[in-house]
């Protein structure tokens, strides 16, 4: 039970910046939300106010903002005598950039969330800079002449912030071969080419180092380390995303609600509620810092459906010099949104294989 509010919450809070992006930069521009809902499936309650319905639906995912004029639908209800011509409150009648604003906004207001409770995060806890505290007697570090104290600045070309967006880069990008790090001692920066090696616990190639010197940035110097953190998240992200699109992601590394719900939020929880709420709910504050900059992320792909789709849409728009005909960008996104609840149902089982079939 603990874990299904958990669930509800932490997806709640993301879907709910999302399409309050979206409700928010469309009122500016004004733009007629014809209905702002969370979750999916029939009402659970529902109020209008103002021209907009407000509605709670039974299934608590997802969630909508829609528009009046989208996908080239009738502008007004019918029973209410709509028309189809395009109505003053109008999304087809809104200048262009006020579009593409509107559509960007849900994402953005992901990504805005997320540095928040990165900020959050960064204030209760501690983290750890990109230092070799030791190195491994015998690694790959020490061969190449790393000592303790060094600091690791970037492999092979890739900046690092953070400890663990090392662990990040070992474990998801490395492929492989010399690893060119750039460090920095006394002051000063070197660079060295190493070999990892591979770790048969860890199932992955090690640098050599290990690092146990922690800090606790607070004021001015958590914005910093804020903005690490959601970079490291979308780092992961669009790494995940690549694996994901070269087959290097299995069926038992992909989950939906569900599997988010059991072998996310509910494992989490029962492995962090002995050491108190403080620690439960800083591992519940990153499990929605890193859904929300999923969904930002994801919603900017340019697919059908998503944002990212109507955002190539209005992009063709501004290049074009008029918008491409609403009804058959409706019929475009029409495929993708069958499209994807197709992929909900195969999702769906195969969160329930991976929780039941071991």
């Amino acid at each position: 039970m603990v874990t299904f509010i958990l669930f509800i919450v932490i997806f709640g809070v993301v879907v709910i910046a999302h399409e309050f992006g979206h409700f928010l930069i469309a009122k500016a521009n004004g733009i007629h939300v014809v209905e702002f809902s969370v979750g999916m499936g029939p009402n659970i309650i529902s109020r209008k106010k103002g021209g907009t319905k407000y509605s709670l639906k039974l299934f608590p995912i997802g969630g909508a903002c829609m528009f009046e004029g989208e996908d080239g639908v009738a502008d007004q209800d019918e029973a209410e005598g709509g028309t189809k011509e395009p109505g003053p409150g109008s999304f087809l009648k809104a200048k262009v950039w006020a579009r593409i604003a509107t559509v960007v906004a849900g994402p953005l207001f992901n990504l805005l969330l997320a540095f928040i409770i990165a900020i959050i995060m960064v204030n209760m806890s501690v983290t750890r800079d990109p230092i070799a505290s030791q190195v491994v007697e015998g690694g790959g570090a020490q061969a190449a002449g790393l000592q303790a104290g060094d600091r690791i600045i970037s492999l092979n070309g890739e900046k690092v912030y953070l400890y663990q967006e090392i662990s990040l880069y070992m474990q998801l990008s490395y492929r492989g071969g010399d690893l060119v790090v750039v460090y920095e001692r006394d002051g000063e920066r070197y660079t060295t080419t190493l070999t990892p090696q591979y770790d048969e616990e860890y199932g992955y190639y090690l640098l050599g180092i290990s690092n146990a010197d922690v800090k606790e940035p607070r004021g001015f110097e958590s914005l910093k380390y804020a903005w690490y953190e959601m970079r490291y998240s979308v780092k992961m992200t669009y790494t995940s995303l690549g694996m994901l699109f070269t087959g290097r992601v299995s069926r038992k590394d992909v989950a939906g609600p569900v599997g988010i719900a059991v072998n996310v939020v509910g494992a989490t929880y029962e492995a962090s509620k002995e050491y108190g709420w403080q620690s439960v709910l800083l591992n519940m504050l990153n499990i929605t810092l890193m859904l929300s900059v999923n969904l930002g992320i994801l919603n900017l792909l340019p697919v059908p459906a998503l944002d990212g789709g109507r955002l190539v849409f209005l992009l063709l728009e501004v290049i074009r010099g008029k918008p491409v005909p609403p009804e058959k960008e409706g019929i475009v996104h029409f495929i993708g949104l069958v499209f994807f609840m197709v992929l909900m149902v195969f999702i769906f089982f195969n969160d329930l294989v991976n929780i039941f079939v071991k």
